[in-house]
């Protein structure tokens, strides 16, 4: 357990400005967390477009869904999908892995994956929906 915190801190001192000041940081969360609740909660999907208009309204440059997606592939399936992105688009998904395994492990899955039906409202949507 120690092991954890211990990465997560060294993770987080790797990333080099505060989440409030870096939209993105959040937006990497955010659509973590959407990918995560498709493949953990059962009858949950989510829909590229709302992702992709997520990132308008918090004014990220265009292409930011397509490298945070391609960085999560890459980062979760040891470089099998996706790609490699720049060291602190890695570091961004390496802290919101963690912060998301914790909250998972913490909270239990069902409990989780209730809570990402408000917490991602827009985000993500019951399967066929």
């Amino acid at each position: 357990m120690r092991y954890g915190f211990l990465m997560a801190g060294l993770l987080l001192i790797a990333v080099p400005a505060k989440a409030e000041d870096h939209p993105r940081s959040t937006y990497v969360t955010l659509v973590l967390q959407a990918f995560a609740a498709k493949v953990e909660c059962p009858g949950t999907d989510v829909v590229y477009q709302d992702l992709v208009q997520k990132a308008e309204q918090m004014h990220l440059p265009e292409g930011t869904t397509e490298k945070v997606r391609k960085a999560i592939a890459w980062m979760h399936t040891g470089g099998k999908m996706g790609e490699k992105q720049d060291d602190d688009l890695m570091a961004e998904v390496a802290v919101a892995t963690q912060a998301t395994d914790l909250n998972q492990r913490r909270l239990g899955m069902p409990t989780w994956c209730e809570t990402q039906k408000t917490n991602l409202a827009g985000l993500i949507r019951a399967k066929g929906g």
